[in-house]
């Protein structure tokens, strides 16, 4: 029976100890005991299937596991200590020295790290192109490429990248694509289905919700996993801990409820930000000026609820005009958090992207007057009084 997504976010990968206890059980236990010195040899020569170690696995970090599989459409999962944790197992279980990786340069700060400054060193070769043209696809695949990496949305323009003909393109020479699903979440887009190999997420945000313990997910193919991810996971040691699994199988009970309401939210004060007269630009998947609208919607069941925008100011006074619209807001909290249930807010250009180049900033449209708004569960019409507020005060001194 084909159960609809809402049963499976609770009820799928279920273990059950002999005790019948209704919530998933939490195995906080390093190691686990044989009963013989030769069962001990059998399990790990893996002739008897059985848990040895969490750093190995663990009945818990398995449900969590097992429902992410079930929920994203893939024949298997790895979950890893955060997500960075699993861009990094990612790359480096499957790349070597002469390999060549193309991703979109639209990415995270730490992505952007490990892909121009840690990569190289291990003389793979990396080449950044705009991921949302895909003529730029088709002229970097033109050379044999090992692993194919982009975020869609991104962070945080929410560029869109069009997954499926990303895929016919990497096809044609046996190119691995893992696809970021971060923004998405497997409740409002799904990668695989438009022909990744692989997806992956920082469990922190959406899948936790509640900013409070770290994770991170690799799915993909049995085989990938078993034969790349396993043993990379299992030597080098970026697991996750049995306790954060249990509570991101927690947050997962109440993923569906949570994206259906924060993105209605979100697209509420997109409403709000089209009229007022403080803000210059806003970039949201599934707002109708988006210049990617018609992608959005074809590859996300919603718009999610990140979005940015940028606030009216002239050239020398942008981040200070950001900086006062975020100082005067109340109830919106000032994190690089993102995904949780409560409303946070950034300043990209000098938190989470810092570390980039003025020319690369640029080149992104990461300008000292974008803002990225990570949209909570609280009423919206308090969030929007927040905003107006906000930038009413900011905007006093022209």
């Amino acid at each position: 029976m084909n159960k609809k997504i809402s049963t499976d976010l609770i009820h799928a990968g279920k273990i059950r100890t002999e005790f019948m206890e209704t919530s998933e059980p939490l195995f906080l236990t390093s190691g686990f005991v044989y009963n013989t010195a030769e069962e001990a040899e059998a399990s790990f020569k893996e002739k008897k299937k059985r848990f040895l170690y969490s750093r190995f696995g663990n009945p818990t970090i398995e449900i969590l596991q097992n429902k992410l599989a079930k929920l994203e459409g893939a024949e298997a999962c790895w979950a890893t200590s955060t997500g960075m944790a699993a861009v990094f197992t990612i790359f480096m279980s499957y790349l070597k020295k002469g390999d060549r990786v193309v991703a979109g340069r639209a990415l995270f700060g730490s992505c952007h790290h490990i892909l121009t400054s840690i990569l190289p060193r291990f003389g793979i070769e990396v080449e950044l192109i705009d991921g949302s043209d895909i003529e730029s696809w088709e002229k970097a695949l033109k050379k044999k490429t090992k692993l194919i990496f982009f975020e869609t949305p991104s962070n945080p323009c929410l560029e869109i990248v069009d997954i499926e003909n990303v895929v016919s393109l990497a096809k044609k020479q046996k190119t691995l694509v893992v696809v970021d699903n971060v923004f998405a979440t497997p409740i409002l887009q799904k990668p695989i289905e438009f022909g990744a190999d692989v997806v992956m997420y920082s469990a922190t945000k959406h899948i936790d919700g509640q900013g409070r313990v770290m994770g991170g997910a690799i799915l993909g193919k049995k085989k990938y996993c078993d034969e790349i991810i396993k043993p990379f996971i299992r030597n080098t040691g970026p697991s996750i801990s049995p306790f954060n699994a249990w509570v991101l199988i927690k947050g997962l009970d109440t993923l569906e409820l949570r994206i259906k309401k924060q993105s209605e939210n979100a697209k509420k004060v997109v409403n709000y930000l089209e009229k007022s007269e403080h803000i210059d630009k806003i970039y949201y998947p599934h707002y109708k000026n988006f210049n990617q609208f018609s992608l959005a919607k074809k590859q996300m069941k919603d718009g999610g609820n990140l979005l940015s925008f940028e606030i009216k100011a002239k050239k020398e006074k942008k981040k200070e005009k950001s900086f006062s619209f975020l100082n005067n807001l109340s109830l919106i909290n000032i994190s690089n958090n993102l995904g949780d249930t409560k409303s946070l807010i950034t300043h990209p250009e000098t938190t989470t992207h810092h570390r980039l180049s003025q020319m690369e900033k640029k080149v992104l449209g990461i300008n000292k007057n974008l803002i990225r708004i990570s949209v909570g569960l609280e009423d919206v019409d308090d969030i929007i009084s927040d905003i107006d507020k906000a930038l009413k005060k900011s905007m006093v001194n022209k």
